[in-house]
């Protein structure tokens, strides 16, 4: 998430009442979580698995819960005794929560020839582009973007939150979502389908994509351009899906890997490791299409074989 105005070091630490280690006129544009910070970017970091990667990552400001590091040269640190905690009241205090209290928020922008449909709820800050259709009871939340001739069917949702939670002994503790959905031109979405907003960074679908019915993207997926995916498919968090790759029916994919430009995987497979572009894959968990069919003839030799080893 981009700050909308810049703000210093010494003024994010007044907000949180934290110590630091920086100039205090040090600048910060962004707050956003490890996965998608850039340089100018605040993201926390709360414990000491993942210190090296807070501190090594293009962030160049640390919410850290030790003082025992040294401060990256070029960088700055806040010192919090709960940074998930600090860090959620930075993103809740710069882009605050907010409800549905109209159809169409008036500071969405609508383009030419467009059509939006009875039922449809538009958000804060959205953005649409031209000759696009959006269909009965959609629901496009704050801050998203869809681009040009675009259709998207009845009852899907873009931009709803992230399902990102920390666990504490007394339960679990949400992460307030902050990013956007950012769909391109001449996409089509399926009725029924659910899209995600980014944790802090975006949820992108790419120029030309299609998706079937009840088709859910979690929060953070980057889907490349003329993707082709069938109903039920499921894409876990922070996973990049290059361009040309087609999910038939009910694939299941597992967060943070990447599947290759041109990849097809067939239906009823689990994607749970990154597979390379230009091959086909099925099975669970997946393996090359023509492997896994050898492999499956070989099992169903198995109770002959059992029964002559046993004669």
């Amino acid at each position: 998430m981009k700050l909308h105005e810049v703000q210093t070091l010494q003024q994010i630490a007044n907000l949180i009442a934290a110590e630091f280690v920086g100039k205090a006129d040090f600048q910060i544009t962004g707050i956003n979580e490890i996965h998608m910070v850039e340089p100018g970017d605040l993201t926390f970091v709360d414990h000491p698995k993942y210190y090296s990667k807070a501190l090594s990552s293009k962030a160049t400001t640390v919410l850290i819960n030790t003082r025992d590091v040294v401060c990256p040269e070029g960088k700055t640190l806040l010192f919090s005794d709960e940074p998930f905690r600090d860090y959620n009241y930075l993103t809740k205090y710069f882009r605050a929560p907010r409800v549905f209290t109209e159809n169409i928020h008036a500071s969405a922008k609508i383009g030419e020839g467009t059509t939006i449909a009875p039922g449809v709820c538009i958000g804060e800050n959205v953005v649409i582009g031209n000759n696009t259709i959006i269909h009965p009871n959609v629901v496009i939340y704050d801050h998203c973007q869809v681009g040009n001739n675009v259709t998207i069917h009845a009852n899907a949702s873009i931009g709803s939150d992230a399902f990102y939670f920390k666990k504490y002994p007394t339960g679990y503790t949400k992460m307030h979502s902050c990013g956007r959905v950012i769909i391109e031109d001449n996409v089509e979405i399926g009725s029924n389908c659910s899209i995600d907003k980014g944790v802090s960074g975006d949820t992108i679908i790419g120029n030309g994509t299609k998706l079937d019915n009840q088709i859910h993207i979690a929060h953070d997926v980057h889907i490349g351009k003329n993707c082709l995916f069938a109903t039920h498919v499921a894409i876990a968090g922070c996973t990049t899906i290059e361009d040309d790759v087609i999910l038939w029916g009910k694939v299941a994919v597992q967060k943070d890997l990447t599947i290759g430009k041109g990849a097809v995987v067939l239906g009823m497979s689990g994607v749970s490791k990154s597979i390379e572009g230009g091959k086909t894959y099925f099975g669970a968990p997946v393996e090359e299409a023509r492997l896994k069919w050898r492999e499956m003839a070989a099992i169903r030799q198995l109770p002959s074989i059992i029964e002559k080893l046993n004669k």
